[in-house]
């Protein structure tokens, strides 16, 4: 006789990036963030939507759940904030003052407070478990990975005490080596250069990474400002264990992220303040601290390495997104093999928490899966025709129906050839922070004037962001230094000489808006300042119609890869609903949009002849 499944929901919040997940058999089912319902980017709220869709799109209640697992230990938490606010008495009276009063209304008693969110949920659901907030990502790197044994590595801003964690998994185990306590923390320097360069902490960094390269890397400044990092703001040991100067920062008991006057001293340069011009010397200064958290990690690599024995190496926290670099820790012959939780972020740790509860509470077994068990990240909600339908008839969209997805590519390809940018919405929507194809805007790489259409004109952001490039997995080494696949964008590699151009003299030397739109390769539009991409390979067996729109481009462009950023606006989460789709597509200067094999344009603007006999041309069966 079969038994009942067993259902296990992971969940994260109260910090940022609140998600929920959940397990059948130790099989993910599903996850997503809580921000993609609220659209309130980086929502730290209770996951309540997320937990709702969960639970519908299994088909159970919180009753049928064996399990209930949070992401991290409040507890810890709160004992390390009590101890960090005793040891640097009397600094930080005002900050304890407006924190710990919250602690102890509402998340000093943290059970309760769980109880009474799920509570508008449901009556009936299981005790709650605690797991370490580095043990559950450690398992959200390990667990779903391809590896039988591996190298674990997690860094980030700070959990309860721990920043960085070196362990090992080998079956069901997961055992910790080395641990990195806060206040000394890689992640939350790399934070606070984020918040001095101008942009906002927990979300700006991936901006102090595509600035970076635009620092000049054999100026005399840029080596005083690495110099001067590695001489005063932190301590980098052989092993890459690290102790920061704590003179220079805010963090620990502060209310801002560094000490700007001592920073001033030091660098000679004022704190950025948001929005304002961006200097030579704010991109020198970006270069400076991606170099030193590139050198911190490839030694951290190095001794997980000689601790462990392993040949692969899993990755989690949020610097693990720092796909620079990740690039160069490949580019070693470190490891064998690399795999990296593409939810990388908090918003993994409820994935990582439920896996916890499976593998190390209940004592399961793995099954371990080839390429991994996340399957490509399409892990989120999808939507039917009934629902597209009706988005479109409530705003009155011109649409057209194609019966098979070879008719629909055939028509969108001449778009993208014409430099039209397309808004891409297919079957389920990602986890985590990359948009990997099903909820992504698109467009052609050749277009010299392509980068400064989709970030002035699409996504309202900085002009020096760089785009990256979606490829046919088979045909990545064609194009990139890079062999073997990076599936959730990740990784980031050199173009090929033989499609680059060359530089003109004095490159560094030219004003920003010259080195931005200079024609660097034959793919200007993903090929960054420094001749590197950021790369998605796709799969045939993962994203087949994704990879069949790559196929036939390449049939009439001879590149078999195209421009894919995330589908939403800046400040905005992406895009999860065809409403929220069709309403950022009429916001913005998108040209076309594609919703499964629906094609939706503007009437105003129209790229085809017969738009009239478009509308309702699709009857709902």
């Amino acid at each position: 006789m079969k038994s009942e499944p067993c259902y296990i929901l992971g969940v994260s919040a109260f910090y940022h990036d609140s998600a929920a997940a959940l397990l059948c058999d130790g099989i993910i089912v599903a996850a997503v963030q809580e921000e993609r319902f609220t659209r309130k980017k980086a929502d730290d709220s209770f996951p309540e939507h997320s937990i709702r869709w969960l639970l519908s799109e299994a088909g159970i209640g919180l009753e049928d759940l064996n399990a209930i697992v949070f992401y991290d230990k409040p507890f810890l938490k709160f004992e390390r904030l009590l101890e960090t606010y005793h040891h640097f008495l009397p600094k930080g009276l005002r900050s304890f003052l407006i924190s710990i009063p919250i602690w102890i209304k509402d998340k000093l008693f943290f059970r309760r407070l769980l109880k009474n969110a799920f509570d508008k949920i449901g009556s009936d659901y299981p005790k709650i478990l605690f797991a370490e907030h580095h043990l559950s990502h450690a398992a959200s790197a390990f667990y779903p990975s391809p590896f039988e044994d591996a190298a674990i590595l997690t860094i980030d801003g700070v959990g309860e005490w721990g920043t960085t964690v070196i362990g090992k998994g080998c079956g069901r185990d997961i055992t910790f080596i080395k641990e990195i306590r806060f206040p000394h923390s890689l992640g939350l320097l790399y934070s606070a250069f984020t918040y001095y360069c101008g942009f906002r902490v927990n979300s700006g960094e991936y901006k102090l990474m595509g600035l970076a390269p635009y620092g000049n890397p054999d100026s005399d400044r840029t080596r005083e400002y690495i110099d001067k990092i590695k001489t005063h703001v932190i301590d980098i040991k052989s092993d890459g264990s690290f102790l920061l100067n704590m003179a220079y920062f805010n963090y620990a008991v502060g209310l801002t992220m560094s000490q700007d006057s001592k920073w001033e001293t030091l660098f000679g340069l004022k704190r950025r303040l948001p929005e304002s011009d961006l200097s030579e010397a704010y991109m020198d200064l970006a270069l400076a601290i991606q170099t030193v958290t590139e050198d911190i990690v490839l030694k951290l690599a190095q001794t997980a390495s000689a601790l462990t024995g392993s040949e692969n190496l899993v990755m989690a926290g949020g610097v693990a997104l720092n796909c620079v670099a990740n690039g160069k820790l490949k580019q070693q012959p470190i490891f064998k093999n690399i795999w990296i939780q593409p939810a990388s972020g908090d918003a993994g740790g409820a994935l990582g928490a439920a896996l916890c509860a499976w593998h190390i509470y209940l004592k399961e077994d793995r099954v371990v899966q080839t390429p991994d068990s996340m399957s490509g990240s399409y892990l989120g909600p999808s939507y039917c025709r009934r629902d597209n339908l009706n988005t479109f008839r409530k705003y009155g969209a011109v649409f057209k129906h194609y019966a098979s997805d070879d008719l629909l590519i055939a028509d969108v390809i001449p778009q993208l050839e014409a430099g039209k940018v397309i808004g891409w919405f297919q079957g389920s929507m990602e986890f985590g922070p990359r948009a990997l194809g099903n909820r992504s805007i698109i467009g052609d790489p050749r277009q010299p004037d392509m980068q400064k259409k989709l970030n002035l004109k699409i996504k309202f952001r900085e002009g020096f962001r760089p785009f990256a490039p979606i490829v046919k997995e088979e045909a990545v080494s064609l194009f990139f230094d890079y062999t073997g696949d990076s599936p959730y964008m990740l990784m980031v590699a050199p173009v090929k000489e033989s499609i680059r151009r060359p530089l003109p003299d004095r490159y560094h030397e030219l004003p920003l808006a010259q080195r931005l739109y200079h024609l660097r390769s034959d793919l200007p539009a993903i090929t960054h300042v420094d001749y590197s991409a950021r790369l998605q390979t796709v799969s045939k067996t993962t994203n087949f119609k994704l990879w069949a729109l790559l196929d036939a481009f390449e049939m009439v462009s001879g590149y078999p890869i195209l421009i894919n950023t995330s589908f939403n606006v800046r400040g905005e989460p992406i895009v999860c609903t065809p409403e929220d789709a069709y309403r950022c597509f009429m916001r913005t200067d998108m040209d076309i949009l594609v919703i499964e094999n629906f094609l939706l344009i503007r009437e105003d603007q129209p790229p085809f002849e017969d738009i009239q006999n478009w509308r309702d041309t699709y009857v709902l069966d």
